[in-house]
């Protein structure tokens, strides 16, 4: 099978970095060449462009930082798409990947809705999560390159489902770094030491994967998640047209939205997401630092083969 990898960046690039890992004929392409280039140097074939991508593989996954730079790339794939399967990694919109693989079905190929959720760092190791949408025969015919890419697989149901899914989970990230945060300056202000705190809510009710991971980039001063503003906007406003369009009146959700865009407004578009915390910092004067913190996040869990999850089944 000749896999095709287009968009190589923060998570896309490691997530084909664990196709040509592990053996897997790739073809891939950026916008940036350089990228493109490296791959190449590791045993990658250029793939020149998205048709010719398209053209020349079996498989075309892309990884992408918007729904419209997704359908750009799909428009241009289209031409050559009968009897190939395409696989939508991106966070998009749920009712454009329904009307994008409806436009595939009928060109005759297949789409694959399944972005990924868990972390950059999990992405370059091959344990990241990912949702999977489309009909079973296609996600069984899929499944060995997702076990590659991913530690754990959810088949979610029809196309749009994983993507509804992706936002909700990105959603719930969003507010828990907001609580992080506050919870980190709130304790700062009250004297304590912020490495205790942070193990205080570590071994505690209040710990998440969000506190275990960003949260030691914020202490560090890293506050390099590898996650932008930009990209975090986004995925919430996606969430909260989700709830709009389904008369759900949230409360908690217009303010996250409000908080992105001060800090986007503040620090530019393409700031990393962590640093929302320094509109505290300049609120207070407090400075949220502590020694013994890592400047970037590692992935130090064994790679190994992905498996299916069954939906509330655990392990499958």
């Amino acid at each position: 099978m000749n896999v095709g990898f287009i968009g190589l960046g923060a998570v896309g690039g490691k997530l084909a970095g664990s196709l040509l890992r592990n053996g897997i004929s790739l073809s891939v392409f950026d916008l940036d060449g350089a990228r493109v280039q490296d791959f190449v140097q590791r045993g990658a074939r250029d793939g020149g462009s998205a048709a010719q991508v398209m053209q020349y593989c079996d498989v075309v996954i892309t990884s992408l930082p918007s729904p419209a730079a997704s359908a750009a790339v799909l428009d241009e794939m289209m031409p050559h798409i009968a009897g190939k399967t395409w696989m939508e990694m991106s966070t998009t919109d749920a009712a454009q990947i329904v009307a994008q693989a409806q436009a595939v079905a009928a060109a005759g190929g297949r789409a694959v809705d399944c972005p990924v959720s868990g972390g950059c760092h999990r992405a370059g190791t091959g344990n990241i999560s990912i949702f999977v949408a489309c009909d079973r025969p296609t996600f069984e015919q899929v499944l060995p390159l997702l076990t590659i890419m991913g530690r754990r697989v959810l088949h979610t149901g029809d196309v749009g489902t994983a993507s509804t899914l992706k936002v909700m989970t990105n959603y719930l990230a969003t507010a828990n770094l907001l609580t992080c945060c506050e919870a980190l300056v709130t304790m700062k202000a009250a004297g304590m030491d912020m490495a205790t705190t942070y193990e205080a809510i570590r071994i505690s009710s209040g710990t998440s994967f969000v506190h275990e991971t960003e949260s030691q980039l914020i202490l560090s001063g890293s506050r390099d998640v590898d996650f932008t503003m930009d990209l975090v906007l986004k995925d919430i406003g996606l969430f909260q047209r989700i709830a709009e369009e389904n008369g759900v009146p949230l409360e908690i959700s217009p303010e996250i939205i409000r908080i992105m865009k001060d800090g986007q407004a503040r620090y530019g578009d393409r700031a990393q997401s962590d640093r929302i915390i320094e509109r505290l910092e300049e609120a207070t004067g407090l400075q949220i630092l502590a020694d013994g913190f890592p400047q970037e996040l590692v992935d130090d869990e064994p790679e190994e083969r992905g498996y299916e999850v069954g939906r509330g089944l655990g392990r499958a």
